[in-house]
């Protein structure tokens, strides 16, 4: 996998930026598709996408504070983080975002930014796992990114099942995914929507169907002038993984000038 930034000459990306990985270089596909992890997750889950999706170049968004951007300071709002993606990455040619979870919210607030400044908007969002905005916010309790470490690995679990054993059992790595979970976490726990007129794009909205009765993802359509499609596929609020295959035909065949997926 390239851990680094696109090479001057390569379309869709700003040369030099650290924010974008990608696992194979493909300067003449159609679109990029840029992907946004959710809360502790890694961009590797979906550099490997590109296996799947052979006429889309696919970037991982990379955040500080985890892999090659370790010592980096990682952010805890959504409005310097979405400032900040908008000032390094360079949308030049026809491109997608896709976002799971959190990272659903920051493709939408990425895509409302760029609108906002006048630059090239995404041919489609597709949001993942992602509940529409104003996200509710549960008011009981002490909110997740503030508590002690101990605590705060009981929740992640508590909420999104066990870590695997070889994070639990190496100290100093259970300490980099808690950090980049406790600040991924704060990001949502303190975005607040601002409302604002309606994006003019396609949504493509995805979730697993044990989160069916959870969120209005159907109100993602007050978000758009553009048509909206709902797909519920098997599983809960990872059903990503075990049903890769099929999300990403879905995906593929709403890419544009892409091809269905191998």
């Amino acid at each position: 996998m390239e851990a680094t930034a696109p090479r001057t000459g390569v379309p869709g990306a700003a040369p030099g930026t650290p924010w974008l990985i990608r696992r194979q270089r493909r300067p003449d596909a159609p679109v990029d598709l840029y992907c946004f992890t959710h809360a502790g997750g890694s961009p590797g889950e979906y550099v490997r996408w590109s296996d799947h999706l052979p006429d889309a170049q696919v970037w991982a968004v990379q955040l500080p504070g985890r892999a090659s951007r370790r010592a980096e300071p990682p952010y805890t709002r959504m409005r310097p983080l979405v400032d900040a993606l908008v000032g390094a990455v360079s949308f030049d040619r026809p491109f997608a975002f896709f976002g799971h979870s959190l990272g659903g919210l920051v493709a939408f607030e990425v895509a409302r930014a760029l609108r906002d400044l006048g630059r090239r908007q995404p041919e489609r969002l597709f949001l993942s796992s992602c509940p529409p905005p104003p996200v509710p916010v549960s008011d009981r309790g002490t909110p997740m990114h503030t508590l002690p470490d101990a605590e705060l690995l009981a929740e992640t679990e508590r909420r999104w099942g066990p870590l695997p054993d070889a994070v639990r059992s190496h100290p100093e790595l259970l300490a980099i995914v808690l950090g980049c979970t406790r600040s991924d976490v704060a990001v949502f726990e303190t975005y607040a929507y601002v409302p604002g007129p309606p994006l003019d794009l396609p949504v493509t909205v995805f979730a697993g169907t044990e989160e069916r009765d959870d969120f209005r993802f159907e109100d993602w359509g007050t978000h758009t002038r553009g048509p909206v499609d709902l797909h519920f596929l098997p599983g809960g609020h990872f059903y990503l993984r075990a049903e890769q295959r099929e999300l990403l035909r879905r995906v593929s065949e709403r890419l544009p000038g892409a091809a269905s997926a191998t």
